[in-house]
C-alpha cells in the first residue's frame, strides 16, 4: 500500500524544513547538531523507499500464492 497523499506531501515538507535547518545549521552550529539533522532526514526521505520495497514484496508475495 503506498503513502498516502497527504502523507507524502507531510514529509515532503519535512525535509523541505529539515534542508533549510540544515543550511543554517552548517553556518553557526555544532557538527553534532548538522549530523542529527542530516540523519533525520535521511531517515525521512528513506520511508518512501521502504515503502516501495514493501510494496514490490507484497505483491511478489502475492503472485507466488497464486
Amino acid at each position: 500500500m503506498a503513502l498516502s497523499n497527504s502523507v507524502e506531501e507531510s514529509l515532503n515538507e519535512a525535509s523541505a524544513h529539515l534542508r533549510n535547518a540544515l543550511a543554517y545549521a552548517a553556518r553557526q552550529e555544532r557538527p553534532l547538531v548538522c549530523t542529527q539533522i542530516a540523519k533525520t532526514l535521511s531517515d525521512i526521505e528513506s520511508i518512501g523507499s521502504f515503502e516501495n520495497i514493501m510494496d514490490t514484496l507484497d505483491n511478489t508475495i502475492s503472485e507466488m500464492e497464486n
